[in-house]
């Protein structure tokens, strides 16, 4: 079977791995759309609880052995902990993730268990489901800040995430939503969804701001920009390092809140959404080219902004 392989710090290549066996409970997906993430390329350039080699992939859909279509939720938890017991499955304390500490989707197939698979609903395309996870996230994320309809918004970063973020938002009813990306090529696509404004930075006052980056510098700029006791979701994972004026957050009453991938009803709420979403933004490229297209991802190209391998 072929499988896209993290190899060692900054490199990955397409390998013949032996055939997934599935265990008690699980079931073989075959593959037909995974999604590469920003948090696999900062994964692979700087590695950390990554362990190659690795199959990644945690963003996928695919069919089972008897032809049923398919959406993966990648979050495997105990079950029985005080915290998945409150419906927080995304942060119980036992969790692994598919395609981070086990097998994923850049391969052609992949042992899954049963309970994490999603039956992908009549009309919904292969690209859109290959999108359900980043987009549940932003569910999350606009969950977290309260779903404010009326809602002054600022999103840095117009990733697959930040555009995820935006188009939430405004299907959630926002008043306006202001994106920031330093590419020319991103903010044009953020307009083209609707964006109020498409800029290099936020200028603005915000009642919440989405950071999809999550450096230094954007934690600043989400606090900086946000009104007196507004909300700043940090989703981004690129830098460790706060950055923030802690008086500032204080003297404003300010939040900030980390949002961590999803709940199963955020995840159900999104494979909802994203049959109505344009997806122009998201490119498909075969496996087999999944070394080069990763690559060039990782080392900084802008484009595409969605990458969708397809065994």
């Amino acid at each position: 079977m072929r499988a896209l392989v993290f190899t060692g710090p900054g490199v990955v290549e397409m390998w013949d791995v032996p055939e997934p066996e599935p265990g008690p409970g699980d079931v073989l997906v075959h593959v037909v759309a995974s999604g590469i993430c920003g948090s696999e390329l900062h994964g692979v350039k700087t590695p950390g609880f990554r362990v190659p080699p690795l199959v990644m992939g945690h963003e996928f859909a695919g069919r089972t052995e008897d032809g049923a279509p398919v959406i993966v939720n990648p979050i495997l938890s105990c079950g029985h902990c005080d915290l998945c017991a409150l419906g927080t499955r995304n942060v119980c304390r036992q969790r692994r993730i598919i395609g981070v500490h086990t097998p994923g989707g850049f391969a052609e197939r992949v042992a899954v268990p049963a309970g994490a698979l999603t039956p992908l609903p009549e009309g919904l395309g292969w690209t859109a489901a290959g999108i359900v996870e980043p987009a549940a996230n932003a569910v999350h994320a606009w969950a977290l800040a309260g779903a404010p309809a009326g809602a002054r918004v600022g999103v840095i970063g117009a990733g697959a995430i930040g555009l995820a973020c935006l188009q939430v938002a405004l299907s959630g009813g926002a008043a306006s939503v202001e994106i920031a990306d330093r590419s020319d090529s991103r903010r044009a696509i953020a307009g083209r969804l609707g964006a109020a404004a498409a800029v290099p930075q936020l200028t603005g006052e915000y009642d919440v701001v989405f950071d999809a980056v999550g450096a230094a510098a954007t934690h600043e700029q989400s606090l900086a920009r946000l009104r007196p006791g507004g909300a700043a979701v940090w989703l981004g994972l690129a830098d460790s390092t706060a950055g923030f004026d802690a008086a500032d957050l204080v003297r404003g009453e300010k939040r900030v809140l980390g949002s961590f991938a999803y709940r199963d009803d955020d995840f159900a709420a999104a494979v909802d959404l994203v049959g109505g979403w344009d997806l122009s933004w998201v490119d498909t490229f075969p496996l087999a080219e999944g070394a080069e297209i990763f690559t060039t991802l990782m080392n900084g190209r802008a484009t595409p902004v969605k990458a969708l391998l397809t065994p």
